[in-house]
């Protein structure tokens, strides 16, 4: 799909499409093949690469690697909600963390922090003490704003902390959350054991990320365009894996479920009006149209996700794990 046959589709079909699970590509391919205004509306579960499509065409696709910046900052919460990377709002952290059994006299530390969205509804709601870290720079930039911003500054810090780097926490923590963040470090056994460091005796760890169905899940074309298009390198495990790394270092796991079907809700609820979002900022000048593409280009990262999602090779499971009394 080149920079040329992505004028083919508007943009409003082309974000309603996706959602409902239509396959762009084929979308296109009918466009070129029926007058204008007849859209195939058969999904495609398992669209074939045109072989004719040489390298230069590659690498000219939408769907390269869209990584953050201050633009993309500013349309991604058009669609998740102010604070917010990805699925999952307000009340979707509230109702996770009741598992946390959360108190105004614990203090918890974020893994992954993003924009610091779950991390302040996690201040706000239980009355907890937050330390959120985050390895993206301008993430953990503008999430503090936004922290100090809402008063929360003290309450619900975003601090900059590069987590591939088997990072030392400044402080113990009674409970730890992680959300969709672990796949994007390499040596998660360091991570974890760090994590694992941090927590009190008789502390929880509520985990949500994204695994793969099993190891030859990896060799699948659909996940290796995931892999190969992701923003920051993933380094999935599968459920079995992720389950042996946290009981390696220590802890005991109290839920190890799959929560995909629930996600992907997440994200078609969260995309469902996108089209309106667009067409508001399409009246906006200049400016308008830029983020218009902005999310474009959001819409087509979610979109890979999840179609791989749909498929059951990638899979986002939720673990919560113990740290039990420790004995000598």
């Amino acid at each position: 799909m080149t920079g040329k046959d992505n004028k083919k589709i508007p943009l409003k079909w082309r974000l309603k499409a996706w959602w409902q699970g239509y396959d762009i590509a084929d979308l296109e391919k009918n466009m070129r093949q029926k007058e204008p205004g007849e859209i195939s509306k058969k999904p495609v579960q398992n669209p074939v690469q045109n072989p004719a499509q040489d390298t230069d065409e590659k690498s000219d696709q939408i769907d390269q690697k869209i990584l953050w910046d201050y633009e993309r900052v500013k349309v991604t919460q058009l669609i998740w909600g102010e604070g917010f990377c990805g699925p999952g709002g307000e009340q979707n952290i509230i109702d996770m963390s009741k598992l946390l059994a959360l108190s105004p006299k614990m203090s918890a530390m974020v893994i992954g922090a993003g924009l610091g969205g779950p991390a302040r509804v996690l201040a706000k709601e239980f009355g907890v003490w937050i330390n959120a870290y985050e390895s993206n720079q301008i993430l953990a930039e503008e999430g503090m704003k936004i922290s100090v911003t809402k008063g929360l500054d003290k309450k619900a810090p975003i601090i900059h902390n590069d987590l591939n780097a088997a990072p030392k926490f400044d402080r113990v923590f009674e409970r730890a959350f992680s959300k969709e963040t672990l796949f994007t470090v390499e040596n998660k056994t360091a991570l974890i054991q760090s994590i694992f460091d941090q927590l009190k005796d008789n502390s929880l760890f509520l985990i949500s990320d994204y695994v793969v169905k099993n190891h030859d899940s990896l060799a699948n074309a659909d996940v290796i365009d995931w892999l190969k298009h992701e923003p920051l390198d993933p380094y999935p495990t599968t459920p079995e894996t992720l389950k042996y790394t946290l009981e390696k270092v220590g802890f005991q796991i109290r839920i190890h479920e799959d929560i995909t079907a629930q996600y992907l809700e997440l994200i078609y609820q969260a995309w469902a009006n996108a089209h309106e979002v667009v067409a508001l900022l399409a009246e906006g000048g200049e400016e308008g149209r830029k983020n218009m593409f902005a999310i474009l280009n959001e819409a087509e990262l979610w979109n890979r996700r999840a179609k791989v999602m749909r498929s059951g090779e990638l899979q986002i499971y939720r673990c919560l794990a113990h740290k039990a009394v420790q004995t000598e």
